[in-house]
């Protein structure tokens, strides 16, 4: 069983692009209207790419690799367009933390969708 009944992973697929849309979104807006959780800014990246890298393995369970692709591109994209921004700054830990969540979401979802019973 490597993947979930297309309805559902429609709903992923549209999930999946929304989520990564808002961290762009997150990540190159001005400071002041950013999102925060009051967590620190580490434990909120590693949480972001958590979360976009599971709903990418879940929604593209048989292109596990496209979806590692997406996610770990756009972490490194994102880091790379913040050196270039003069307001912004981008930091090797800062994309490291990124790729730590976004990993751990590719498997977690990847192994979820493995995992679950057809129905």
């Amino acid at each position: 069983m490597d993947q979930l009944p297309a309805r559902y992973e429609t709903l992923l697929r549209v999930a999946a692009w929304l989520c990564l849309g808002f961290i762009a979104m997150a990540t190159f807006s001005p400071l002041g209207l950013r999102p925060t959780t009051g967590w620190s800014p580490s434990i909120e990246r590693f949480l972001a790419f958590a979360l976009v890298g599971g709903l990418f393995a879940a929604a593209y369970p048989r292109y596990i690799v496209f979806a590692a692709v997406v996610v770990l591109g756009a972490a490194a994209l994102f880091e790379i367009l913040q050196v270039l921004s003069p307001s912004r700054h981008g930091r090797v830990f800062d994309a490291a933390v990124k790729f730590c969540g976004g990993t751990v979401g590719l498997i977690v979802g990847w192994l979820f969708v493995r995992v679950l019973p057809r129905r």
